[in-house]
């Protein structure tokens, strides 16, 4: 059973920290035979919800930009791995715009009651956060509880994180003793339904 893993890199810095564990993760998944695609949020045109509530109509969003490839995206794939740097506290604006842009499928789930499709493998969906913190004592629960929350829209559950204090220099996670070896595992492991 080949699983579509969906990627999104969300720092606003490229090839920085949180990319680099992304890409381990989703490598990991490729050598279980995941069929992996990374998004990069930031090099992408789009905007802020505005809050219009067309959505509670259609279920779907009507602004026309770059997130409307992603709507796709997102009911197809099995897995979704969200890489985050933390920023006071929370996630970058470049996720938490994305997120935000999902309330359509809040409207379509809880306005609609117009349920998911199921995936086409019959999997259920899961959602990972990968992240980085600058701080040695910076908490992760803010990311992980707007992560619940917009899984919760797409009826998928919380697999799991990767998630690194003392991180800020860019590529300081390549000093990191077990970073890049915990994300390669992570992808394995979400790759695989049941057991080996």
């Amino acid at each position: 059973m080949r699983l579509k893993v969906l990627g999104l890199a969300s720092s606003p810095r490229r090839h920085g920290n949180t990319e680099l564990l992304l890409d381990q993760v989703l490598a990991g998944a490729a050598s279980k035979g995941a069929q992996t695609e990374k998004v990069v949020l930031s090099t992408m045109t789009m905007d802020p919800c505005d809050e219009c509530e067309a959505c509670y109509e259609t279920g779907r969003c009507i602004v026309q930009d770059d997130y409307q490839l992603l709507y796709p995206k997102l009911i197809k794939a099995e897995r979704v791995v969200l890489a985050a740097p933390i920023f006071f506290m929370g996630l970058p604006a470049q996720a938490k715009a994305f997120i935000d842009r999902c309330q359509c499928f809040w409207a379509r789930k809880y306005v609609l009651e117009d349920p998911l499709p199921p995936t086409d493998t019959g999997v259920q969906r899961q959602g990972f956060l990968v992240s980085t913190a600058g701080g040695p004592k910076t908490s992760f629960q803010c990311a992980a509880t707007s992560m619940k929350a917009f899984l919760d829209t797409l009826d998928a559950t919380y697999g799991g994180e990767v998630t690194f204090r003392g991180i800020d220099e860019k590529g300081a996670i390549l000093n990191h003793p077990t970073a890049l070896e915990d994300a390669l595992a992570l992808g394995k492991k979400l790759a695989v339904v049941g057991k080996e």
